[in-house]
């Protein structure tokens, strides 16, 4: 029978676990078997700097952790060598980085994930992560809602422009209809003089 201590200590990492589970917008799980030293360092950095906290921790506590948050049906996916990747606070960083390293190491599997409280399957996972970032989509959005404004102020503006060259067309005519009048009056007079 384990220690007082070493149960309290699991305790406390599953707590910790369940916490940023509960906190989280969304998360994936993987087997890891098989991923190279350097390569895992690699996608540690990666989902470092894409804001993801990778767990590597016994199936049994990270099952309990998800019992606790409501994530029961993740536990079947919990066989093997697995680990968390939590995202903080993007839900697509954690699938983006982890589908990369999928498609590049052949034993490296995306297991499941949960997203906004709810278990997601391996299809479900790579999809999230084919979504543009947030940034993107804000930029694409934004460009959406400034196109067809764009595009009124070009028509409006061609109103404008074309209001303007009316009264300067219509002005125009005029003077050449005076223009001719005059010079034809000399040219008349003249003969009458002869």
């Amino acid at each position: 029978m384990p220690s007082k201590s070493i149960l309290e200590h699991k305790q406390a990492v599953v707590a910790e676990l369940a916490e940023k589970l509960k906190n989280s917008p969304a998360g994936v799980v993987v087997n890891y078997q098989g991923i190279t030293v350097e390569d895992d360092t690699k996608m540690r950095r990666a989902l470092r700097e894409a804001g993801v906290e990778y767990t590597v921790l016994k199936n049994s506590l990270t099952g309990r952790a998800c019992d606790e948050v409501g994530l029961s049906d993740m536990k079947q996916y919990l066989v093997g060598m697995t680990a968390i990747a939590v995202g903080t606070t993007d839900a697509v960083a954690p699938a983006k980085v982890l589908k990369e390293y999928a498609e590049k190491i052949e034993s490296f599997q995306i297991l499941a994930g949960y997203l906004d409280g709810r278990v997601v399957d391996e299809a479900t996972v790579k999809q999230l992560a084919d979504i543009p970032s947030k940034e993107v989509l804000i930029a694409k959005f934004l460009g959406s809602i400034k196109s067809p404004l764009y595009g009124l102020a070009y028509a409006l503006q061609a109103v404008v422009d074309k209001g303007e060259e009316a009264p300067a067309a219509e002005a125009a005519p005029a003077a050449e209809e005076a223009a001719p009048a005059t010079e034809e009056a000399p040219a008349a007079e003249a003969p009458a003089e002869a």
